[in-house]
């Protein structure tokens, strides 16, 4: 691991960390819990909770951006993990009427100011099959350059970094990067790059 970009990972650790928490009574939820019964062809009834992310399945893309000979990863506040942050690849949800290759090549460009010439969807997934129909895409953006400034909602923190494939390996076992998303991408685009 180069010692510059784990300083500059372990600056940006520090600065998103968060320090308080309070409750807040919010009644216009991004999550919500649906209650249902299901009756099964059998005639068994299984009780079932489906979760909703703003009112609909919560479908998302995960980009993994290759800048030049190094992959692109966000570092942003997670403050329910261990670490209170962590290393992913771009994220994000797919809006109504977006197709997910549209929702990934979005979400790159807000998140990072990056533009791919070539966007391969690598794989598709339900996250937690049990509790949501949310079925997600994993991209790889390849040939990314620099194009535009950052485009975040008002209470998103992004910063990205680049490593080597070794170096986010190395991550990966240090806890930086433990998100499941980001774990199965990993996997994917080695895969990917490998077969090249």
């Amino acid at each position: 691991m180069r010692k510059d970009k784990l300083n500059e990972l372990k600056k940006y650790a520090s600065e998103l960390k968060w320090i308080s928490s309070e409750l807040v009574n919010n009644k216009n939820r991004f999550v919500s819990v649906i209650p249902r019964k299901y009756t099964l062809n059998n005639g068994i009834v299984i009780p079932r909770e489906q979760i909703l992310k703003n009112n609909v399945d919560g479908s998302a893309v995960i980009v993994v951006p290759r800048v030049k000979d190094e992959l692109l990863v966000t570092v942003e506040p997670r403050v329910f993990t261990e670490k209170k942050v962590a290393v992913s690849f771009p994220a994000g949800y797919i809006e109504a009427n977006e197709t997910p290759i549209n929702a990934a090549t979005r979400e790159l460009r807000e998140e990072t100011g990056y533009v791919s010439q070539a966007m391969i969807e690598l794989d598709a997934f339900y996250q937690d099959e049990g509790i949501s129909a949310a079925y997600n895409h994993i991209f790889f953006a390849d040939n990314c350059e620099k194009k535009y400034n950052q485009k975040l909602d008002p209470h998103e923190v992004v910063r990205y970094m680049t490593f080597t494939y070794d170096e986010l390996l190395e991550l990966e076992n240090m806890g930086y990067i433990s998100g499941s998303n980001s774990k199965l991408a990993l996997c994917r685009v080695k895969k990917f790059i490998d077969r090249g």
